[in-house]
């Protein structure tokens, strides 16, 4: 069966890449998708898949049911789009002014339907069912993962599999690993409130830009200084907004930014000495303030043994040069909530090609995939897949027979 989804993906590579462009073409913001999930909902109709529209808000689920008994798994795939100007010379580029997929998920997408199509093509041989999990605004907390998982996506789901398109890898590499992969994403505000007043008569004013230029030097000392080192945590300030005139004291300014870690408890001790750290600076300048901390997606945990048994998958597929294990990414992901409720591993399929200029990082005006890309991931999502149900089959065959 592996053999001939193998062929089966590779002739269907041309639609998929066809399609990846149509989505290319027509991305669509977070909480903002309409098009795409109409496009994919009409994709498993055409299948004959059992299909649920608007699962959470916007996600769509299809179900696959073999015609032999079996477990479940999962695979999940996103699909939002984001708001940067696309400035690729491309013949699928963004006609959408500002908004263009800098991420992948088009191609995660398209990866995920035509895998579906060429597991349905071999259903009489499946031995349990598959459940195709398309999740919108994963982008932008607080997601589309958590209303879709209340909406009961992973309802009877055993494991779960996912990947991401990723650039920092060549094409033909699969990164995995045990444990921590993605961070938790958090983001933060701090209004700095002085007093306005004349530029060339500062000792009547409260300078915000001053007060906010010291704190942001001033909370840089919190992983350096107060955060074990051998402990993972990143705190960047990633806006710093202030002032419109030469001279004037503006009388505000506002720092954006974000905190990534592993570890709940070093979140929290981070928080409690951000608000230290800022009531300390402003009492000592005579200013105010206002600070909000928003907490974001968990970190993303794959578990042991599904990461195994991805890393053995892998291992087999062609196409597949390389089996790496990755470091740590302080990046955010919601699948992070999946894996919470159920058992499962998400890993890294090398996207990049620079004969084909798919060398830019993700989130760039220029970004990029080597579409071959799509058909590996399809490949190691479906022998990850099989081989859970095969194996699954076996020790429930083999528990019977020492029943017997």
């Amino acid at each position: 069966m592996k053999e001939a989804l193998y062929t089966r993906l590779e002739e269907l590579y041309p639609e998929m890449v066809e399609l990846r462009r149509d989505l290319h073409r027509h991305p669509e913001l977070s909480f903002e998708e309409v098009r795409t999930p109409r496009l994919i909902g009409e994709f498993y109709q055409k299948l004959g898949v059992k299909v649920r529209t608007e699962v959470g808000g916007r996600g769509v689920v299809a179900y696959l049911e073999g015609s032999l008994p079996g477990k479940t798994v999962a695979l999940r795939a996103d699909f939002d789009a984001l708001p940067i100007q696309d400035e690729k010379d491309v013949p699928y580029q963004s006609t959408v002014p500002g908004v263009m997929h800098a991420c992948g998920h088009d191609g995660h997408t398209s990866t995920l339907l035509f895998l579906a199509k060429a597991l349905h093509e071999q259903k009489d041989q499946l031995p349990g069912k598959v459940v195709f999990i398309h999740q919108f605004a994963e982008e932008i907390t607080p997601g589309g993962a958590k209303p879709m998982i209340e909406d009961g996506c992973l309802d009877g789901v055993d494991v779960l599999f996912g990947t991401h398109l990723w650039s920092g890898f060549p094409t033909g590499t699969i990164a995995y690993k045990a444990g921590q992969l993605m961070a938790a994403a958090d983001s933060f505000e701090i209004v700095i409130k002085g007093k306005g007043g004349h530029g060339g008569i500062p000792h009547e004013a409260i300078d915000s830009i001053v007060i906010a230029s010291q704190l942001v030097g001033n909370l840089q000392q919190i992983v350096s200084r107060f955060i074990n080192p051998t402990r993972t945590a990143v705190l960047s300030i990633g806006s710093f907004h202030s002032g419109s005139a030469f001279n004037v004291i503006t009388e505000s300014a506002t720092l954006t930014g974000t905190v990534r870690t592993f570890d709940i408890e070093i979140r929290e001790k981070i928080v409690a000495l951000m608000e230290r750290i800022i009531k300390g600076t402003c009492e000592a300048a005579g200013a105010d303030y206002s600070f909000s901390y928003n907490r974001g997606y968990p970190p993303v945990i794959n578990h042991e043994s599904e990461t195994a048994l991805l890393k053995r998958a892998a291992e087999k597929v062609e196409g597949v040069n390389h089996v790496v294990e990755t470091e740590a990414l302080m990046i955010g992901e919601d699948v992070a909530y999946y894996l919470k409720e159920v058992p499962g591993t998400f890993f890294l399929t090398g996207s990049r090609n620079e004969e084909l200029n798919a060398t830019y990082p993700h989130h760039h005006p220029r970004f990029d995939i080597d579409e071959k890309a799509m058909v590996i991931a399809a490949k190691t999502l479906g022998e990850a897949t099989l081989t859970y149900l095969e194996q699954s089959n076996k020790s429930a065959s083999e528990i019977y027979q020492t029943k017997r």
